[in-house]
């Protein structure tokens, strides 16, 4: 995502666990701590997997908070702050995030909940769907500043962002765990799982997840990529979301005992074509 705000020419400033001289080389600027990013920019796009990890770079004396506070000190005029949450979370917990912050602030941090879909390949390409939940104009004003990286749309207020994407993995969930039995099942019976896959592509069976992990289900590669233990939360989340509205789902509850199964058996940490792998494994 930074390289196509880069090359969108963007100014862009990041910090990192580690260092990225590669991203700095395309003209980034590199913070050394979150202080400094929050001292540095109006606006932070923070990509982590949930609330607990934006928690760390938040709190402490070298921490975001403490940077985006300095921001419009001494009547410099300074705009006020937009925290962007990429993570996949919780609805309530981000309005519980922005009740906290604007409160620490008085008001001058605004927060935009933005959780992105279409994995590494989306990202790579500026071809992400990324769901926005916000006040209207935070919401205006994050898609402007996210629209080399995908489509912004904006789904309502704070937390719809992190709503729709429970749905999405809801969906994706459902869908890698289907075709992971499909390619055990048709394996078992002697097909080309080259040939099956190439020609479900074609009909209702087709979908983006379908074209980005086809190879990845045919080889058996299930290299970390999207990894699957983020569907336990992630599912939680969809769970918090159906609860919440009085939703009774039918594939709901099945799809969070699969993948508290498949983290169980030491699954977690492989891309979620793992499924087949997974479906394999029980099947013996």
């Amino acid at each position: 995502m930074a390289r196509r705000l880069l090359a969108a020419g963007r100014r862009v400033v990041i910090t990192a666990r580690r260092p990225r001289p590669d991203l700095v080389e395309l003209g980034a600027e590199w913070a050394e701590t979150p202080r400094e990013l929050g001292r540095r920019v109006d606006a932070v796009l923070a990509m982590l997997p949930d609330l607990p990890q934006l928690d760390e770079v938040l709190d402490g004396s070298d921490g975001l908070l403490a940077g985006l506070l300095e921001r419009g000190r001494d009547g410099d005029g300074a705009r006020d702050a937009l925290l962007l949450v990429g993570s996949t979370s919780s609805a309530p917990q981000v309005r519980d995030l922005a009740a906290r912050l604007a409160a620490a602030s008085d008001g001058r941090i605004h927060v935009v909940d933005c959780p992105v879909s279409g994995g590494e390949d989306g990202a790579k390409a500026g071809t992400l769907s990324i769901m926005l939940g916000g006040d209207e104009a935070d919401a205006a004003r994050a898609a402007t500043l996210l629209a080399p990286c995908g489509t912004p749309v904006h789904l309502g207020p704070l937390g719809a962002g992190e709503v729709a994407k429970a749905c999405n993995q809801l969906i994706v969930s459902a869908t890698i765990l289907a075709l992971g039995e499909a390619a055990v099942l048709a394996e078992r019976s002697g097909l080309d799982l080259e040939a099956l896959f190439s020609l479900l592509s074609g009909g209702y069976a087709g979908s983006n997840l379908l074209a980005s992990r086809k190879d990845k289900l045919v080889t058996g590669d299930d290299s970390p990529s999207g990894v699957a233990e983020y569907m336990v939360k992630d599912l939680r989340f969809a769970a918090e979301a159906a609860a919440a509205t009085g939703t009774d789902p039918v594939l709901l509850p099945t799809l969070r005992a699969a993948f508290d199964e498949l983290v169980e058996r030491g699954l977690g940490g492989r891309d979620i074509s793992v499924a087949r792998r997974f479906i394999a494994e029980r099947s013996q």
